[in-house]
């Protein structure tokens, strides 16, 4: 099989178990497959928590550049595997734009990955600035003191504090869409969120 053929047909986020059923060959033959695939350029390997093996192959991993989830699975405990990334060329994404892209993605897992990210952010300056452009500074609030609880983070500075604390009028908005937890509600009411998060969800950072 030609390797164009044979990256047209795997392309996408696959185990050594998946490449056998899909091509029909044995693990064996289909780890042979992954090898070509890899010497061309095409696949990136992550490793899962039970030490198994994902593969994503694509095009795209040839021409190089990096996406946000490149950005998360490379910093955080939290891993996630989509089949299609959009990927930024000439540059690597800055964390502070990676967090704000996971909090807009809401999705309960992306986010939850992005936590991490808070033990390396530096320029919040630019961190309040994405997220007063994006509208989100009390969810990157909130979010920044759940953090505190479960892991050792960058200090947010005082100048993001006072700007991004709403009123106590202002009403509770969703990070995840109808998704609230009845933990950490002192956290919920100082930023007038809702946390979507409980303990339980938060067990890779303990």
């Amino acid at each position: 099989m030609k390797t164009k053929e044979l990256l047209k047909k795997l392309e996408g986020v696959h185990t050594i178990t998946s490449i056998s059923d899909l091509l029909n060959v044995s693990k064996q033959k289909a780890a042979y497959y992954v090898c070509r695939l890899r010497k061309a350029g095409y696949v990136k390997t992550k490793r899962l928590r039970d030490n198994r093996r994902v593969y994503n192959i694509s095009f795209e991993n040839r021409l190089g550049g990096s996406s946000y989830y490149d950005i998360l699975n490379k910093n955080s405990p939290v891993k996630i595997a989509t089949p299609k990334v959009y990927r930024i060329y000439g540059k690597e994404p800055s964390l502070e734009e990676t967090l704000v892209y996971a909090i807009k993605t809401r999705s309960l897992r992306t986010i939850l990955a992005s936590l991490a990210l808070f033990k390396k952010i530096e320029n919040w300056k630019e961190l309040y600035h994405l997220a007063k452009k994006n509208h989100i500074e009390r969810q990157v609030g909130a979010l920044y003191d759940l953090a505190r609880k479960f892991m050792r983070t960058r200090r947010m500075t005082k100048r993001f504090r006072n700007n991004a604390l709403p009123k106590k009028e202002y009403p509770l908005v969703y990070i995840v869409d109808n998704l609230k937890s009845k933990e950490f509600s002192d956290i919920g009411e100082t930023w007038r969120v809702y946390l979507p998060f409980n303990s339980a969800d938060l067990e890779d950072y303990k």
